[in-house]
């Protein structure tokens, strides 16, 4: 295969690869984004349920009684207590999980795999680094995200496979 027939299908697989991890954070980026606000969000409405008693104490307890007609001070300890676990549970659950599936490790380093792949197509496309240079540099990059797929459908940018003979 001729030099520029390598170039032209190192610089289409590079756009394929640059397309998957670009769905890759589409997909991924928003769902790791809102966890971590509801977590965040959570993580305060705990904070707001507690406040009150522990600030205002007995007075607080009974101040929120009277108000809400209750029989007892009880139900405002109680309400605020259960609401307190709830929202603590659902913190810690949320935040655990994006801990467990490392979603921001990964989306960091799709981002920087995109940007490293899109700088050696540039140096590809301005002829400034040699054809097996840059196949060694598409390696190390793509091993660093083993977890984004490989698309199956047409990649944009132009850049088509070269015809096997």
């Amino acid at each position: 295969m001729a030099d520029e027939d390598v170039r032209r299908d190192l610089l289409w697989r590079i756009e394929s690869r640059r397309a998957a991890v670009q769905a890759f954070l589409r997909a991924h980026r928003p769902r790791t984004r809102r966890r971590a606000t509801v977590a965040v969000v959570l993580s305060s409405l705990a904070a707001v349920f507690t406040v009150g008693p522990a600030v205002g104490g007995q007075t607080f307890a009974e101040s929120v009684q009277k108000a809400l007609a209750l029989p007892s001070d009880s139900y405002v300890w109680r309400v605020l207590c259960l609401l307190a676990t709830l929202v603590s549970i659902g913190a810690a659950v949320l935040t655990n999980l994006g801990k467990s599936n490392d979603d921001l490790a990964r989306v960091s380093s799709a981002e920087a795999a995109n940007t490293e792949l899109e700088g050696l197509t540039t140096l590809l496309q301005f002829g400034q680094l040699g054809v097996q240079d840059a196949v060694k540099l598409y390696q190390q990059y793509s091993v660093k995200i083993p977890f984004v797929d490989d698309l199956t459908g047409p990649v944009g940018a132009g850049y088509a496979p070269p015809p096997r003979t």
